[in-house]
């Protein structure tokens, strides 16, 4: 016996196929009892919409693009799992595509969505604001995740980065840390630029005697490696390092550690993002709630497909401090 069609649905339920296909559709136009007998109908026939034909029929693809800086590592695995399972609650399928640093890249990923989905999610902190806005096409609705500047007519969801670099400042300077370096991450990032403001600005707020020292980053692990390895050749006082996400963290872990250095005894490392390995290695870091970022992006985006409206243009999201084994608090600190 072959597949099930609409019209052996149809006339399982004894209603017509107009019927049937408004009621898995999810239109309103259908009796409670219809549609219930119709839903009864499909479940025994084991029939399954074909998802071409629904989209041509609504006139929608029930489908989101999601455009991310890069699809590797922690950090963008916990988004697209927190985007997937909002998406496909509210029956949506994600479609993934990547645009490293480069901004034509961007644009031709952007232009790669179109006709394939219902609207876009697009994070993109490295790609300036008004490249960005040329990009994205003008017909698609879209949600931004941490975009480097306001763009109109596009909602947004904001991390306060500066928030939580101050509240790692505070934190270790009450553990009784003096000398403090900040791991920067890439330069044109917009969160690694408000995390190093952020570190600045809590120095000059809560230690202004202190030296503002800073590495430079770009997120990876082998970046946090090497900081690692020039902290202690610089024969430099250091004895915690705050790295701007939680890669860099780990490699300076990792680094410290072989280099027969305890943490934090001799030096307390942090970092940013609380990526699920974070937890396993007694991290403290700054918790961003990645994955509950990704699922409010696709309930905004699918709120404003369904006419519900784009709400707040930006919503910031606050984060907060999670300590761990690797910041405890020095011998005789306050």
């Amino acid at each position: 016996m072959g597949e099930a069609t609409i019209r052996d649905v149809a006339r399982r339920a004894e209603v017509s196929v107009a019927s049937v296909s408004r009621a898995l559709n999810g239109l309103n136009n259908v009796r409670g009892e219809t549609r219930e007998r119709i839903v009864a109908a499909a479940k025994e026939l084991g029939y399954v919409p074909h998802a071409g034909a629904r989209s041509l029929s609504l006139a929608r693809a029930h489908a989101i693009g999601v455009v991310l800086p890069d699809l590797h590592g922690e950090f963008f695995s916990e988004c697209v799992r927190g985007m997937d399972r909002e998406a496909s609650r509210r029956g949506y399928l994600l479609l993934l595509s990547n645009m490293h640093d480069d901004s034509e890249q961007a644009a031709e990923a952007l232009r790669a969505m179109r006709g394939r989905v219902d609207g876009l999610l697009v994070m993109a902190p490295h790609i300036p604001p008004e490249a960005l806005a040329q990009a994205l096409p003008a017909a698609l609705p879209a949600v931004l995740i941490n975009a480097p500047g306001e763009i109109a007519s596009r909602p947004a969801l904001r991390l306060d980065n500066r928030a939580g670099a101050l509240a790692m400042v505070r934190h270790l300077l009450e553990r009784g840390y003096r000398h403090i370096v900040h791991i920067a991450g890439p330069e044109g990032n917009v969160d690694a630029r408000e995390r190093l403001e952020g570190f600045r600005d809590a120095l000059a707020e809560l230690a202004p005697d202190m030296p503002v020292r800073v590495i430079a980053g770009d997120f990876n692990e082998a970046a946090g490696e090497a900081a690692a390895l020039a902290i202690l050749a610089s024969g430099e006082p250091c004895d915690a390092v705050f790295a701007a996400n939680d890669m860099m963290a780990i490699g300076c872990l990792h680094a410290l550690r072989q280099a027969g250095k305890r943490v934090p005894e001799n030096i307390a490392v942090a970092g940013f993002d609380d990526v699920p390995l974070a937890r396993y290695l007694a991290l403290t870091t700054i918790q961003v709630r990645i994955a509950e970022i990704g699922a409010r992006a696709v309930s905004r985006l699918i709120d404003m497909l369904e006419g519900k409206g784009p709400g707040a243009p930006i919503e910031l999201h606050a984060p907060e401090l999670v300590a761990r084994a690797t910041t405890a608090a020095r011998t005789g600190a306050a």
